[in-house]
């Protein structure tokens, strides 16, 4: 085997690894049933257009964050843990929402008022960040992006994250079959328990963040 051919399967080796780690620490399959459960007052054009643009998000934070990740950190003085905390408490003020009922309620008002806005801020917020571009996620991208400089491997870790965004895709626009599947009545039991494990993981964000910040609370 040449030296080009050694270099391509190394580089190719990387990517694969960055790929499955992203899978990892975004857990798509996992979030899929939060997606079905914000999105359920939706059309399924709308549920694909929703779809659509988180991962379009995800693709652009993502991508940010491997070009800028750690100069805008760095600029800002702001750590990693410190944007889990953040993130922790978003998921939190969200799952509060889904537990009471209310956060399907609002979303149907926003989208009769205005379905482009309710499409983008539910594609946007949650599902795009913090659940998807995460905490995890950023950080494995800002890793990759300085543990492999250059133009080379920047624009392979780029296109890993589009083929990954891409398949993320894919797998939400099933969720229309999921929603057919359990109805009206078992989508409003999955939202509160939805709502109970975002809790939980927003407050696993927080503590994970907190220990880190303030090494004595462990």
């Amino acid at each position: 085997m040449s030296d080009g051919q050694t270099m391509q399967s190394l580089e190719f080796a990387i990517f694969l690894q960055f790929f499955v780690g992203l899978i990892a620490a975004v857990n798509p399959i996992g979030i899929m049933p939060i997606f079905v459960t914000l999105t359920a007052h939706m059309g399924p054009e709308e549920r694909n257009k929703t779809a659509l643009t988180a991962n379009i998000a995800v693709t652009v934070i993502l991508t940010v964050s491997l070009l800028a990740g750690q100069f805008l950190l760095d600029m800002f003085s702001i750590s990693l843990d410190s944007f889990r905390v953040a993130g922790g408490l978003l998921l939190l003020s969200i799952a509060f929402s889904m537990m009471s009922g209310k956060l399907g309620e609002d979303k149907q008002n926003k989208q009769e008022k205005s379905e482009s806005a309710s499409r983008e801020q539910i594609g946007v917020v949650p599902l795009a960040m913090p659940l998807m571009a995460g905490p995890g996620a950023i950080s494995s991208t800002i890793v990759y992006g300085s543990r492999f400089p250059g133009i080379p491997n920047t624009l392979g870790i780029a296109a890993t994250i589009i083929t990954f965004a891409f398949c993320c895709w894919m797998l939400f626009r099933a969720a229309p079959i999921i929603v057919r599947f359990l109805g009206q009545t078992g989508i409003n039991v999955i939202t509160r328990i939805m709502g109970l494990i975002l809790a939980a993981l927003g407050i696993e964000f927080i503590a994970t963040g907190l220990r880190a910040l303030f090494p004595g609370l462990s």
